[in-house]
């Protein structure tokens, strides 16, 4: 063998040793979770024998599998029915033009209860709506009670009372105000969607807001001198100095945001009856069959399971605008 070819030989031994390595140290970080997630899941079969409720026994793991898969086949089921309900109507319409070239048709909206599902979409354009509503806002007053502090001090008595408020108080005179306000013979939105996006809106605002002050007031100062001599422009400042600074404690208080609207959005359309999954879980409750509860467990699972995702969309989202592209995802 060639002298080239030993040392080509020795590095390929030396990088299978460094993959291997760096495969093996990685394997305490891919076993914990899966070790933590299955001794969880032993210990909620083992109490959930435990206890008897008054719609039956407490439902396991292997109970809330099989209503999550029955949850899906009544969605597909009633995609079906959708489907052949728009299907016959397609066919109806096709026979009166035949008969009437004149005939303008129509097309009836399918009335089926919705599905999991439908819930699950409902409550996320929800959520995003209002997130989106209270991010418009805080954003651009967060930037201004850090760049002024009599901004901040005007706006800092309203942020530590209404910082606290329950969304339960907001609910009711949300709801008022909406009925009062929102009056359409042909409104483009409902009014229990506008109620629980505003609700949303009210209580996520406040981290971004105080997020992003703290995070502007802290710019470091020779970024700031640097604009001085510049001379930039107020506007410029902003744009170039001031937002990439401030983005980490931005996209912190957008995270916050976020989870708390999340939180919110549940307990308002259990509260008030809108439609997503707070509405689904309370009417389980009211049910009361012996399926209720593993029904919403689902639920609950589901729910907890977009938060998190909902939060590492954030952080994707913060690794992709920031400046700093080493941010990890934690």
């Amino acid at each position: 063998m060639s002298k080239s070819a030993s040392v080509v030989s020795q590095i390929g031994q030396i990088r299978s040793k460094n993959v291997l390595g760096s495969v093996m140290s990685n394997v305490p970080k891919l076993l914990m979770p899966v070790v933590g997630l299955l001794l969880f899941l032993a210990l909620w079969n083992g109490v959930a024998k435990t206890i008897d409720t008054s719609l039956g026994q407490f439902p396991g793991p292997a109970q809330v599998w099989e209503q999550s898969m029955t949850l899906i086949d009544e969605h597909s089921a009633q995609r079906e029915k959708a489907d052949a309900f728009y299907a016959r109507q397609e066919e109806r319409n096709a026979a009166r033009i035949a008969k009437d070239p004149s005939y303008e048709p129509k097309i009836r909206p399918f009335t089926g209860a919705p599905t999991f599902f439908d819930q699950i979409w409902t409550s996320l354009y929800t959520v995003m709506v209002g997130f989106v509503i209270a991010s418009i806002v805080a954003v651009p007053v967060g930037i201004l009670c850090g760049l002024s502090r009599s901004a901040y001090s005007a706006m800092n008595p309203l942020i530590q009372i209404f910082k606290p408020v329950s969304p339960l108080a907001w609910l009711p005179l949300v709801t008022m105000v909406v009925s009062a306000v929102y009056v359409s013979e042909d409104p483009m939105f409902s009014k229990s969607f506008i109620t629980s996006a505003f609700t949303v809106s009210l209580c996520c605002l406040w981290p971004t807001l105080i997020n992003t002050a703290v995070g502007v007031s802290n710019i470091d100062s020779d970024l700031v001198n640097v604009s001085k001599v510049l001379r930039l422009k107020p506007l410029s400042h902003v744009q170039k100095i001031v937002l990439p600074a401030s983005i980490p404690m931005i996209f912190t208080g957008l995270r916050l945001s976020l989870g708390i609207g999340w939180m919110v959005l549940i307990a308002a359309e259990m509260l008030a009856q809108n439609p997503g999954l707070g509405k689904f879980v309370w009417d389980e409750f009211q049910n009361g069959s012996s399926e209720s509860l593993a029904r919403i467990m689902v639920a609950v699972i589901t729910i907890g399971i977009i938060g998190f995702l909902l939060d590492r969309l954030m952080l994707s989202v913060q690794r992709l605008v920031s400046w700093d592209k080493n941010a990890v995802l934690r």
